[in-house]
């Protein structure tokens, strides 16, 4: 009896463990996974997945998030690990990552220039309070919170820390964490790319090509093939063109200019225009005490209304903006004073360029208003703040104004739109105006017939301000980043971001744009209630897990006694 009950029980043994083999050899070649979380914080877009799913090479992928870092920053690692192995299940062994220390055992001079060349390939650092003794103070310590991705001879870096201004340290490193899939995606796709898109940077109408927009000029050659063309000295701009961008006009457009343009847009090419509708500048502020902004006269604005959007004749002043450093009394004393005429512009967030972007910095920006009517659809992307108003064209600018403290209840506008993207079917605005010769010549200098409306629906994206994409120059640094104050360079503003997102939706991307959309919800434990019952939920901890062991024990022997009892 008690050799048929071993056999009986080694057989149920050698099932069980025959069974769990099984299982673990099936699981090798047969998996699935289940996302619970409320906001998918762990399935990936499908956009992303067909980028995985189609690579052809090896993507070995730096994260500089090793080391004794705080709780937030080790989150960030965790969570950068979570998404990459989740990237694997995609890409399978294409995908290899590592977590590294920058420049961890290399000399002084090593370490730096390698920390150095991070900051070239635009990984930002960060500067971290650490208190190594308790018995010292706390020292700052320079950190890279970012990621070099190596594809073939091609590297890429991004950064994963997203300083958001006017959030706490939480919901900033959450925004973050629900970047990253973006983040990463994007790097991957822009490695891969065989042929960039093709940009084209316009001139001939006194557009901006010098130091001011060497950091714009820099990071669009970094991701897209960049080419300039004068409008004057071509019959048609090129269909070859992904999209093009204007920069800061400065003299009047003519009919036969607005016609090239019309006809590209017909076409399908997309359009950025950074448009500043009044003559105002920091430069002639710079220069002297005052001066007055008035239009130019760019005559752009019968074109623009034709799209679905009109550019006012006013600059909008806003409670939350930036600053420049004004001598407050007569020892000569510097102090950084708001200057409304600078505003920080806010994302709407509702859209993938400029979901989880931090503030926008501006110079001198109008308001635009959209054009009811038509097959467009207006997507407002940057705003003024809810304290913001508008002052119409003349308007006297002048240092003296920072010394007086703005009244805040003469703001009463909000959310003033600044920059705004059309979609949709364009009509020409030379629909029904051109004669039969004219319509020759069009087909005989671009090949293409003369478009009264576009085929397919196309994209353009207007922004009420030039500076979005112009940098300061320091005459120690030279060139610096676009939104950068050059009084304070310690803030970098998103303008950078604002201007790659824009291209990247138009001219390619729209899936891994999708990513963008995001949003890892932030469940914070309430404070107050956590010191109210700590103690509370300490015992339940300590004593709940001891008493249910005690109670299977319990249970357990008490079926033990009653199987066995003779």
């Amino acid at each position: 009896m008690a050799i048929n009950r071993r056999k009986k029980y080694l057989q149920r043994a050698i099932v069980v463990v025959g069974v769990l083999v099984g299982i673990n050899v099936l699981a090798a070649y047969f998996h699935t996974r289940w996302d619970l979380t409320a906001e998918k914080r762990y399935t990936l877009t499908p956009g992303t997945k067909h980028l995985l799913r189609g690579l052809d090479s090896t993507v070995t992928i730096e994260i500089f998030l090793k080391g004794d870092y705080p709780a937030s920053f080790r989150q960030l690692a965790q969570s950068s690990q979570e998404l990459l192995e989740e990237f694997r299940e995609y890409a399978g062994q294409r995908i290899q990552f590592s977590f590294q220390s920058p420049g961890q055992g290399l000399p002084d001079s090593a370490r730096l220039a390698f920390q150095q060349s991070l900051v070239e390939k635009g990984i930002m650092p960060f500067n971290m309070q650490v208190q190594e003794d308790a018995n010292q103070g706390y020292s700052e310590k320079l950190i890279f919170p970012g990621a070099l991705l190596h594809y073939g001879s091609k590297t890429v870096g991004i950064n994963l820390l997203k300083n958001q201004g006017g959030l706490n340290p939480e919901a900033s490193m959450n925004s973050s964490e629900s970047l990253l899939e973006y983040q990463f995606a994007n790097a991957i796709y822009q490695l891969q790319q065989k042929q960039p898109p093709l940009v084209g940077y316009m001139l001939g109408n006194g557009e901006l090509l010098g130091a001011e927009v060497y950091d714009a000029l820099t990071t669009m050659q970094s991701s897209y093939l960049l080419d300039t063309l004068t409008l004057q000295y071509i019959s048609h701009i090129p269909r070859e063109f992904n999209a093009v961008v204007f920069a800061k006009p400065q003299t009047r457009f003519t009919d036969e200019d607005k016609l090239k343009i019309d006809q590209y847009v017909m076409n399908g090419g997309k359009v950025i225009w950074f448009i500043d509708e009044l003559n105002a500048s920091i430069d002639s502020l710079k220069q002297q005490e005052s001066f007055v902004a008035f239009d130019k006269g760019l005559n752009l604005e019968d074109m623009l209304f034709r799209y679905g959007v009109r550019i006012n004749q006013d600059l909008v002043q806003d409670m939350q903006c930036d600053f420049v450093p004004q001598v407050v009394d007569r020892t000569g004393q510097m102090q950084p004073l708001g200057f409304p005429y600078f505003p920080l512009l806010t994302p709407t967030g509702a859209h993938p360029i400029v979901k989880n972007l931090d503030l926008v910095l501006s110079h001198f920006a109008s308001s635009i208003d959209t054009v009811k009517g038509g097959n467009i659809k207006k997507t407002v992307l940057l705003t003024t703040s809810a304290n913001s108003r508008s002052v119409n064209a003349p308007v006297e600018i002048s240092w003296n104004s920072l010394r007086v403290k703005p009244n805040r209840r003469e703001f009463t506008k909000q959310h003033l739109p600044v920059a705004v993207l059309l979609e949709g079917q364009f009509t020409s605005l030379f629909r029904n105006r051109l004669d039969e010769n004219t319509h020759q010549a069009i087909q005989r200098a671009s090949g293409q017939p003369f478009k009264n409306n576009s085929d397919t629906v196309n994209k353009m994206i207007v922004a009420s301000d030039a500076d979005l994409i112009t940098n300061a120059f320091s005459q120690k640094s030279g060139p610096l980043q676009m939104g950068v104050n050059l009084y304070d360079q310690s803030m970098v503003y998103a303008n950078r971001e604002f201007l790659l997102n824009s291209l990247g939706y138009l001219t390619h991307n729209t899936g891994i744009m999708d990513a963008r959309n995001k949003e890892l919800t932030l469940r914070l434990l309430n404070p107050e209630k956590v010191k109210q019952e700590k103690s509370k939920w300490q015992a339940i901890c300590f004593i709940v897990p001891i008493g249910l062991v005690l109670l299977f024990a319990a249970i357990f022997q008490f079926i033990r006694q009653r199987k066995f009892e003779v």
